[in-house]
């Protein structure tokens, strides 16, 4: 089985690339849809490709930028450890059966069927590698090998940008079943617009806001039976939310009394803050009486639903 190119990607610009990234489901997606990712969910996912909040893309930032100029290091770091040499792919591949499985791969191995994803991680993210690949990187590569067809990856890590290591990773022809199982359900959810169950995700709750984001005045239901399970676990969850906050704070002043008037505290390699800051906010109710001319000129009208039990 061969890859199908979609499209080439040198000199791409990034908007016309992105909008092509939402016409499948791609590697850095698969682990999300999975529920694997630390970062993301499904529902970002199907927010993402159902195009509901293009105007919230994330622009590029500096984590991004150093990933892009680092994953050049990391390559030729690869070559040099393993003897192997790679080439890039600058296309966006898909699956010949399963044309919503996307594949943006960072390199493929000369001479080898195998790839090469290339990571560079903060020392933060280093415990999660300690027992191999992390899981949304084993799903994300997976998903590279069912698209298309190659029996190895290898994954290639610059931790804290002065520790490198490398993984081979073989084809698991179980898993890539059952991952495509789940991507084909997920696409045709996208391609329905059927949302996935809401949760308490910030997806879910920007969902519910953009579906719902009016109350018809004066109209009211009776809810179903289920609702008063949620009723209780509302409640529940604000009780141990007061708690944790009463904690926190607690922690919080303990330590602010401690520190006194110093701005910075240091134990353990721990560094604790507790600095000045200046910032200046306009006085709107001093604005409104006494240039309420002007105050009218600029307020603006917002509408929002405000949740609450009784």
């Amino acid at each position: 089985m061969t890859a199908v190119e979609l499209a080439k990607t040198l000199d791409m610009p990034r908007d016309q690339w992105l909008e092509l990234r939402r016409q499948g489901i791609g590697g850095s997606d698969a682990s999300a849809i999975l529920g694997l990712n630390p970062w993301k969910t499904s529902m970002d996912i199907w927010l993402e490709k159902t195009g509901e909040f293009l105007d919230d893309e994330e622009p590029v930032n500096e984590k991004m930028y150093w990933g892009n100029v680092l994953e050049d290091i990391v390559a030729r770091e690869f070559m040099v450890r393993t003897g192997l040499k790679v080439r890039r792919r600058n296309a966006i591949l898909k699956h010949p059966k399963h044309p919503f499985m996307l594949a943006n791969v960072d390199r493929l191995i000369v001479g080898q069927k195998a790839g090469l994803e290339c990571k560079n991680i903060g020392h933060y993210s280093a415990e999660h590698w300690e027992a191999g690949v992390p899981e949304y990187y084993h799903t994300q590569v997976q998903h590279y090998m069912a698209v298309t067809g190659l029996p190895v990856w290898y994954v290639a890590v610059l931790i804290g940008g002065q520790e490198f290591r490398y993984y081979k990773i073989t084809r698991d022809n179980s898993f890539i079943k059952e991952l495509i199982a789940v991507e084909s359900e997920f696409w045709s959810m996208v391609e329905t617009r059927t949302p996935p169950p809401i949760d308490g995700t910030k997806a879910s709750t920007e969902l519910i806001k953009k579906l719902y984001p009016e109350a018809e005045k004066g109209k009211e239901i009776d809810l179903p039976f289920e609702a008063f399970e949620l009723i209780q676990q509302y409640e529940q969850a604000c009780e141990e939310e007061k708690r944790a906050q009463l904690l926190k704070d607690e922690a919080a002043n303990k330590l602010k009394n401690m520190m006194g008037t110093a701005e910075k505290g240091n134990i353990h390699g721990r560094t604790v803050f507790w600095q000045n800051i200046s910032s200046k906010r306009l006085n709107t109710k001093a604005l409104q009486k006494e240039c309420p001319d002007i105050y009218e000129k600029y307020a603006e009208a917002s509408v929002y639903r405000r949740f609450s039990i009784k």
